[in-house]
């Protein structure tokens, strides 16, 4: 949608105080009050920009093809391999936009703290949801709790790992990937000189 494009390229060009939708209205070529009767205002706008980057890049929605693979996936490494890809590739979408929002909320904007507080639920949510997967397959380290699970993959996907690999010591999105797929098997499954552990 034209609008969200637009609505991305100013927030991210310009921050979130800055960019108005007067502007975004005139960049997209539509009314002021289409984009407030589609999306009621900037906090609607930045929340559809960001659920849309959790889309990711492929042809269907990224969660789906996690949720997949999470039911077909036969050996537990590959299926971290999988989180990291996924990773890899919703990241560069993804963190511009919520560092976006996180820093809007810093600034004392209390609808940009609001939608950063619902963006961290929602995270955690997931990641509780992928962990009782893991466990359901029988994947886990017998040690760990669900919880504990989810709370590895919430550090691991937490986008100030992103911001400080990628945007600041110039990893590509490939090697963080990796990074979090061999984080994930070594912390989430068993060893495998060590039965049962």
């Amino acid at each position: 949608m034209r609008v969200l494009a637009q609505s991305r390229e100013l927030f991210l060009a310009g921050g979130y105080g800055r960019t108005t939708i007067a502007a975004i209205a005139r960049a997209a070529g539509v009314s002021k009050e289409s984009v407030y009767k589609g999306f009621g205002g900037k906090p609607g706008l930045v929340r559809a920009i960001y659920e849309q980057s959790l889309l990711g890049a492929g042809g269907s929605p990224a969660e789906e093809r996690s949720d997949r693979a999470q039911t077909t996936v036969t050996d537990a490494r590959e299926l971290m391999e999988q989180f990291g890809r996924f990773a890899a590739e919703v990241s560069p979408l993804g963190a511009p936009v919520f560092l976006l929002i996180r820093d809007a909320a810093a600034s004392g904007d209390p609808d940009m703290a609001a939608l950063l507080r619902d963006v961290e639920d929602a995270r955690y949510s997931r990641m509780l949801h992928n962990a009782r997967q893991i466990l359901a397959r029988g994947f886990m380290r017998k040690a760990l709790t669900e919880a504990e699970a989810a709370d590895v993959m919430f550090a691991c996907t937490a986008t100030e790992l992103y911001e400080g690999l990628v945007l600041r010591r110039g990893w590509s999105a490939e090697h963080y990937g990796n990074l979090i797929a061999k984080t994930l098997a070594a912390n989430l499954l068993p060893h495998p000189s060590a039965s049962g552990s």
